[in-house]
């Protein structure tokens, strides 16, 4: 008995612990379980993005009997060259992974040959969460995709990624002989419930995002671009309704396309905007007082500034015009003048409080925020062309949320694509309110911009996205492409776009349409992306239940001809002498005649001579300061 008892305590204390653990080795082993990847849906509860859970088949090359056997047997099953399957057995140790996420026939189909053939001790299955986009394309920018370990790696998937990301567990589980689990159902069933396995809800509406795409898929067919972006957002609270791009590629197979169709365009895309970004410069000239909306220009055709030739899109002259006209006509000359006269310093700040040369903020990776001038760095020639949209990089976002900022009474909010998170037991974790940024430009000053914004659609250059019943107030956009390496422009390669908002009364619905690079001869905005926006807008009107409007332009030209008299359309100096104008050409005129062409410009005569004008000290359609003194030369007739 004393030797029982000492035996005893001998196994108890002293060997108790080694033998434990020998105990579970035999018996059992630690097992690790995942949950499923988070859900991604729509503002509406659609599914997005879903994990399900599966199996990966691994192998033990130590206990394999007949490598070729075996290997012939699972290449058909799960369509793996029967070679590979080989090499990896050759590899030796205890684990080696055959096929990782199996669909469930594939899982069925190797389970039933594992028990026909007695392969339990060499096989067996590990669970993993594999990702699934149930509507392929749809969204595939702002989604993005999964990889092997769960990992987001673009999109929305990479930027929550640690808020949606499966989790690992660690248990004991008892197995038998062949280290298959005992109650494995009870085991399988155990879901992680904590801090992730979130669910995103996204600020895109599944059947906008489809009109859009659906939309671009038939642009792409006609216009044969390298590609276009669209942007439809709700300017009364920065939501961002569909954000799309094509290419595009699909999730479900990413690796089977090219990394550059993976990236979204609209926030890592900066290119320059072209006319559309005239809005800005007049919201900046308006509040500035700079201009208004009768101040009458006269349109040379061209101006030359620091040497450099400014003209507008047509290549013609527009003559004598109202500023309405300036910004319903494109007016490129009339745009320079006025940002001239707004200046380096005040321009960049209506730029940067539109949102320009600084990230929005949104919700998505690989964000880039444009470029802007040094003000202290801009020659007159920079001015000029900051005007007309060039000499500044911008995104699609930024332009589109600018727009939308015009829409909302002149105040800028911020983008947002998420709408909320939830928690895996669907409690409210986070949720996005609007946010508003800051205030552009006063009230007044703002509606006063979208009236002639309203225009341009009504009877200007974007006439192609009106939709009848509706008032529809936009820019449109034709700019050359930038070189690749910075140095100057492409030769016939344009960037043609459209942003505007609808309906003016009370607007609920901004969309951007960028074409990139389109062929053929047909690249202005006002042409091959306006008609986009209309058929974007016609649709969303049915879709969101927007009641039609009256239009206000219907009798426009006759009103405006019986409310302007012609003695309003004769040019005049407003006796600024800060401010820049255009030198008009005098030859062929007597002096009393160049005398009063160059006093309603704002310039003086130096008169030499008597006669006709024969020449000028400054040349036509360049620009000089308001006052200066012209020498102009006559030669008797």
């Amino acid at each position: 008995m004393l030797v029982l008892v000492i035996r005893y305590g001998w196994v108890q204390l002293i060997e108790g612990k080694s033998m434990a653990e020998r105990l579970l080795n035999q018996t059992g082993e630690e097992k690790v379980m995942q949950s499923p990847r988070g859900a991604i849906v729509d503002r509406n509860g659609r599914e997005l993005a879903v994990s399900m859970m599966t199996k990966s088949l691994y192998i033990d090359p130590n206990h394999v009997k007949d490598v070729d056997a075996m290997a012939a047997d699972l290449a058909s099953l799960l369509d793996l060259p029967e070679q590979k399957i080989k090499d990896d057995i050759a590899q030796g140790g205890g684990f080696i992974w055959v096929k990782r996420r199996l669909e469930p026939e594939e899982a069925d189909a190797v389970k039933k040959l594992m028990k026909e053939q007695n392969y339990g001790d060499c096989l067996g299955f590990v669970d993993e969460a594999k990702r699934y986009y149930p509507n392929d394309m749809l969204a595939a920018n702002v989604l993005g995709f999964v990889g092997t370990d769960d990992t987001g790696l673009d999109g929305i998937e990479q930027a929550c990624d640690g808020l949606i990301k499966g989790a690992e567990t660690s248990s004991f589980v008892l197995t038998d002989t062949k280290n298959r689990p005992i109650f494995d159902s009870i085991f399988s069933r155990k879901r992680y419930q904590g801090d992730r396995c979130k669910t995103i809800e996204l600020t895109l509406d599944s059947t906008v995002q489809f009109i859009v795409e659906q939309a671009l898929d038939k642009a792409m067919a006609t216009t044969s671009p390298h590609a276009i972006t669209a942007v439809v957002m709700d300017p009364r609270t920065g939501d961002v309704l569909a954000m799309a791009s094509r290419p595009s590629y699909n999730p479900n197979k990413f690796a089977d396309y090219n990394p550059e169709l993976w990236k979204n365009k609209t926030v890592s895309f900066i290119y320059e905007p072209g006319s559309t970004f005239k809005a800005v410069v007049a919201a900046g000239a308006l509040q500035e007082k700079v201009v208004t909306p009768n101040q009458v220009f006269v349109d040379p055709g061209y101006i030359m500034v620091s040497g450099r030739r400014i003209q507008n899109w047509s290549g013609e002259s527009f003559g004598t015009v109202t500023f309405a006209d300036v910004v319903k006509q494109s007016i490129n000359t009339g745009f320079a003048q006025v940002g001239l006269h707004l200046g380096a310093e005040k321009m960049t700040k209506y730029a940067e409080l539109f949102g320009f040369g600084q990230y929005t903020g949104i919700e998505l990776p690989g964000e880039e925020k444009g470029i802007l001038f040094d003000p202290q760095d801009m020659r007159d020639s920079d001015i000029a062309t900051m005007a007309i949209g060039q000499s500044i990089a911008v995104t699609p976002l930024q332009l589109v949320t600018a727009m939308s900022a015009i829409a909302n009474d002149g105040v800028l909010l911020k983008p947002h694509i998420i709408k909320d998170i939830k928690n895996a037991d669907g409690t409210v974790y986070q949720e996005t309110k609007r946010e508003e940024v800051r205030r552009t430009i006063e009230s007044a000053t703002d509606k006063t911009l979208m009236g002639l914004l309203e225009q341009v659609v009504a009877g200007g250059g974007g006439t192609k996205a009106a939709v009848k019943g509706y008032r529809i107030a936009g820019k449109t956009g034709t700019a050359q492409k930038i070189r690749t390496d910075g140095a100057g422009y492409m030769d016939g390669r344009y960037i043609a776009s459209f942003c505007g908002f609808a309906p003016v009364e009370d607007p609920q619905i901004t969309v951007l349409v960028m074409i990139d690079d389109p062929s053929g001869g047909n690249f202005y905005g006002g042409q091959i992306a306006a008609p986009v926006a209309g058929e974007i807008f016609a649709q969303l009107f049915r879709y969101l239940h927007i009641e039609p409007s009256s239009d206000p332009f219907a009798d426009m030209n006759k009103n405006q001809n019986a409310s302007i008299g012609t003695a309003m359309l004769k040019p005049t100096w407003n006796g600024d002498t800060n401010s820049k104008v255009v030198v008009p050409d005098v030859k062929g005129k007597d002096t009393e005649q160049a005398e009063e062409a160059l006093a309603d410009a704002g310039l003086v005569l130096e008169q030499n001579g008597s006669g006709r004008a024969e020449q000028q000290s400054l040349p036509p359609n360049t620009l000089a300061d308001s006052g200066t003194k012209v020498a102009v030369y006559f030669k008797p007739e």
